[in-house]
């Protein structure tokens, strides 16, 4: 006996019996010529000297690629090429990694713009890191492991001439037991029921249109068109709106039945005292500082209606968006992503309050079509 495992005594040999191939460690590839992952005539070769010591079996040329039963192993030379490029790939997925966690901390939310860069960021990077994972995986697929072929037997597919005569005969004794074929209004008038079925899909494809365009973008609000108290339907005189912390809710005037319109349109007038207001409000679109803004939340879209005087907070009540009024509407605390955007307003000859122009940003919930058209507003402005 010996200490060596591997080591055969020769000794335990019975005669005419061939030597025992050394142990092969879990994981590494068969010896050439021996035995085969798959076939039953795969038994193992005999090897050895005569002299009772294993041989060592000699390693396959470098030079091309060597079939060990059914396995084919890639030459070492294209296997360090792939062996590069995995890595390579790797390490730009690592690279793209960081960028998203950077991206995140770096690109923060807070304006459509920023949003979009944020977005971009973000998903730019992951999309690298994905694709740059995936693509390393392929190349270590199929440029580094061994190829082999596996084979399924199956049995035929198609039935004896037996069953498919019986199943033809069947058929046709149960169509004749229905009386599909004997009764003619009966089956005229079930294919007549079963004609506008194959139309119903169609039908229910116009809830899919048509697109909205560029509605969401635009509301009722023009230039000249009144501020009307929201349920009393009377115009605002300004001399009569003047008490500092006054708050209304302000529609459209002949839009106050017109739940579409309303829907983008409503507003929350303020007055303000002079000193009060801030750097973030557009003094051009206010008259003796009294402020339109839109009740529409830039979150989901709930009225923003509640108002603390001592404050100037706007109060969303669905998951309690904040905004400061005195200084543009701008997001202190909340989910909302941007300010609630300012109407320019002004007086008639008679003293009532009016619109100068609709919104130069879209109203209401955030969405990323409604990029290009703010920074187009803007650009106008």
């Amino acid at each position: 006996m010996t200490d060596n495992p591997n080591e055969i005594n020769p000794g335990e040999i019975e005669p005419g019996e061939s030597p025992r191939v050394p142990r092969r460690v879990i994981g590494t590839p068969p010896p050439r010529g021996g035995d085969s992952l798959l076939g039953p005539d795969a038994g193992a070769r005999p090897r050895g000297d005569g002299n009772g010591a294993a041989a060592a079996h000699d390693a396959h040329p470098a030079d091309e690629p060597v079939a060990v039963g059914e396995i084919k192993y890639p030459d070492p030379q294209s296997a360090r090429k792939g062996e590069r490029r995995a890595s390579l790939l790797f390490l730009v997925t690592f690279l793209a990694g960081i960028g998203f966690v950077a991206s995140y901390v770096i690109f923060q939310v807070g304006s459509v713009e920023r949003t979009a860069t944020s977005n971009l960021a973000l998903g730019g990077s992951l999309a690298v890191a994905l694709l740059s994972m995936a693509a390393g995986m392929v190349v270590w697929a199929r440029q580094i492991m061994p190829k082999y072929t596996l084979v399924q037997q199956r049995h035929p597919m198609a039935s004896s001439p037996e069953v498919r005569e019986d199943v033809a005969k069947t058929f046709i004794e149960g169509a004749n037991e229905s009386g599909f074929l004997r009764h003619k209004m009966l089956r005229r008038t079930l294919l007549l029921a079963s004609a506008p079925l194959g139309l119903l899909p169609l039908v229910l494809l116009k809830d899919l249109g048509p697109l909205p365009g560029t509605s969401l973008r635009h509301t009722v609000w023009k230039k000249g068109l009144r501020l009307m108290v929201e349920g009393t339907r009377q115009p605002i005189r300004a001399a009569d709106f003047n008490s500092p912390g006054g708050i209304l809710s302000v529609v459209p005037e002949g839009h106050e039945d017109d739940l579409n319109a309303l829907a983008k349109a409503t507003l929350i007038l303020i007055k303000f005292r002079p000193e009060d207001l801030k750097p973030g409000v557009n003094l051009n679109w206010t008259h003796d500082s009294i402020v339109a803004y839109s009740k529409i939340c830039t979150h989901v879209g709930c009225p923003a209606a509640l108002y603390e005087q001592t404050t100037h907070h706007i109060l969303c009540p669905c998951h309690q968006s904040t905004f400061d009024a005195a200084d543009g509407a701008k997001v202190i605390f909340g989910p909302a992503a941007r300010p609630l955007p300012q109407l320019p307003i002004g007086v008639d000859n008679e003293g009532y309050l009016i619109a100068q122009s609709d919104f130069n940003v879209p109203v209401g919930p955030s969405f990323w079509e409604r990029g290009d058209a703010e920074a187009e507003a803007r650009g106008q402005a």
